[in-house]
């Protein structure tokens, strides 16, 4: 497979989490509607509501739309804007992490536990104590320990946070200081609610010094994604306003992790979101662009293309508008 497929055509979804369970692959992507509201750095014209779940039992085959998986209504806590989510499993149970403004307007992380990969989802009465900010990723490592990395600028409001703090006057460092960092927290052994505090995860450049936050080609703005890859972590990220999504390789899940380039160039739209799987024996990046509806950025569509490795551990850049 080396040219990417669309995988859905009856509704706009984007954000792609994916994941093998019982042997299929299971996407947990972003909903989008037409709200109505006009573009803006904060996000609102992303209104999104609920989620649905699709399976696929090889990349290439039927996709199944297992319908609304949660729903905003249902959320005890829940204000406006379901964005993008992801799901763990952890001895038969499903764990479905979430962004969800509350009713004060702050983006909290929630979760939602069902029987099963396609829900439906029951949510938690309150969001993850100590969460904020937004794009939730979950790892489990080969230990069975499981990480949720999240966080993500301007609309998701992580330059409103130092050190798991809100500030009076939310604002990003100067171009010269080091980026705001990325989100990583252990979670209980419930997987309801963090293990210890979340730590910023730094991004090094080649002379080992914090990327910073004026390099706005390198630096971290949003969808956090961990996998490994013989032996080593690989966290993978959007560039935001510059539209590419790049990676840093490390040692431990907490980082520091050094960059090692672009996995995928600039799409149509102004988004970048993504998920790296390995699937029967292949690696795949599924991600999202807004080719079918037209170029506009707040109705996208996900596909699937492979993702190549060099021998060194390398990935082969992939031409966002293929």
């Amino acid at each position: 497979m080396k040219k990417p497929r669309y995988l859905v055509d009856h509704l706009y979804t984007a954000d792609p989490a994916v994941h093998v369970f019982n042997g299929k692959l299971y996407i947990y992507p972003s909903h989008d509607i037409e709200s109505g509201i006009p573009e803006n750095d904060n996000g609102d014209h992303f209104d999104m509501r609920d989620y649905h779940v699709f399976s696929m039992e090889s990349v290439d085959g039927e996709v199944t739309d297992h319908g609304v998986a949660l729903d905003v209504k249902d959320i005890p806590w829940a204000g406006r804007q379901l964005w993008d989510c992801d799901c763990a499993c952890r001895d038969g149970r499903y764990f479905l992490y979430f962004p969800l403004k509350d009713q004060t307007d702050i983006f909290r992380i929630g979760v939602a536990v069902s029987e099963k990969p396609e829900g439906p989802f029951i949510p938690e009465a309150a969001p993850i104590p100590g969460s904020y900010s937004i794009d939730p990723c979950v790892f489990c490592d080969d230990d069975g320990t499981y990480y949720l990395y999240f966080g993500g600028l301007w609309g998701g409001q992580l330059q409103r946070y130092r050190n798991n703090k809100a500030i009076e006057c939310g604002h990003e460092p100067g171009d010269e200081e080091p980026a705001l960092p990325p989100r990583v927290a252990k979670l209980s052994a419930d997987m309801l609610g963090f293990a210890e505090e979340p730590h910023g995860i730094i991004l090094l450049d080649e002379n080992g010094q914090p990327l910073r936050a004026g390099d706005h080609e390198r630096r971290f703005f949003e969808a956090s994604w961990m996998h490994k890859y013989r032996g080593k972590y690989y966290f993978s990220y959007s560039t935001g306003n510059t539209h590419q999504l790049c990676y840093a390789v490390g040692d431990n899940p907490y980082g520091p992790f050094h960059y090692q380039g672009v996995i995928l160039t600039p799409v149509v739209g102004w988004t970048t979101h993504h998920s790296i799987v390995e699937f029967k024996g292949k690696w795949y990046l599924f991600y999202h662009d807004s080719v079918p509806s037209g170029g506009k950025t707040w109705l996208r569509s996900i596909k699937v293309v492979e993702l190549e490795y060099r021998a060194d551990g390398t990935i082969q850049t992939i031409d966002g508008q293929m």
